[in-house]
């Protein structure tokens, strides 16, 4: 017995369910692949440039920060500004479009302290965020000039 709900249902799309069974059988695949791709490159090409020097402050310390960041493909590399103007590279850098996360280690009385960051990069700034001590802590970095 053919199943009626299919046909039914066929019958009030039918334009959209010949586009999907052309699709299955091949005769759009090509075009659809073609789309597929141009939406992958598009995606590839609207990351952030996260190049460059980029400063801010701690919210509710006014503490001020600065990172110079260089992206290679998905891979962040850089440094931080740390106490008495010292650098501290940056490590395990990654960039996903336009998400960025890393990580910095610095000496923290004695101990090493390793903070990991996770931020969203638009045009003019990246919100960055971080967790010390069980509290998330959020930066609105802005591009030096």
């Amino acid at each position: 017995m053919p199943d009626l709900r299919r046909q039914y249902s066929c019958l009030a799309h039918s334009k959209s369910c010949m586009l999907v069974r052309k699709i299955k059988e091949g005769q759009y695949m090509r075009y659809f692949m073609l789309a597929v791709g141009i939406l992958i490159l598009a995606g590839l090409a609207v990351a952030a440039d996260v190049d460059g020097k980029w400063t801010g402050t701690i919210p509710g310390m006014d503490i001020p920060v600065a990172y110079t960041f260089k992206a290679d493909g998905t891979t962040l590399t850089g440094s931080s500004s740390g106490p008495e103007n010292s650098t501290i590279p940056i490590k395990d850098g990654k960039i996903d479009g336009n998400n960025i996360s890393f990580s910095v280690t610095f000496d923290f009385g004695g101990e090493a302290t390793k903070i990991d960051y996770k931020g969203v990069v638009s045009t003019d700034q990246i919100k960055l965020s971080f967790d010390m001590m069980g509290q998330t802590t959020e930066i609105l970095l802005k591009k030096a000039k």
